[in-house]
């Protein structure tokens, strides 16, 4: 059982990291769905359509919608299965990559110049050393 100050953290640290990602996500231009396609992509390399739907925790339904829209923009491409005849893989194209890298940079972007606007340097160097701490946690 949790210490309730470390209980306490834990529901604050939640709440901000949650608030964080979300409006560091409204930077992105494209829809956060195909977005998180692409970043899997990118993270796991080649999978098949079953499988991104699994990684996504939606319906092969939906991810089939959405593996053909990206298909459509030429953001990912299609290929045949190494080892199963029936399968194919889908993976990030170029173009599907250098958009993914403008979407993570306007993301870091963002995220660098409310850092500049909202903290002074005490809290800047702070921060910095806090991200070893987070990094940890989610390792755990």
């Amino acid at each position: 059982m949790p210490l309730p100050e470390s209980a306490a953290v834990a529901a604050e640290l939640r709440t901000a990291m949650g608030k964080l990602t979300r409006r560091v996500k409204l930077e992105d231009q494209m829809p956060l769905g195909q977005v998180a396609v692409l970043g899997a992509l990118d993270r796991s390399g080649a999978m098949t359509t079953s499988e991104l739907a699994a990684d996504q925790r939606v319906r092969p339904q939906s991810m089939a919608r959405a593996v053909g829209l990206l298909m459509e923009q030429g953001l990912i491409t299609r290929r045949a299965h190494p080892t199963d005849g029936r399968k194919s893989l889908v993976e990030l194209s170029g173009a599907g990559r250098a958009l993914l890298e403008e979407e993570r940079e306007r993301r870091a972007d963002w995220l660098a110049r409310a850092i500049e606007a909202e903290l002074t340097g005490a809290e800047r160097e702070l921060l910095a050393r806090a991200i070893g701490l987070v990094e940890r946690l989610a390792a755990h």
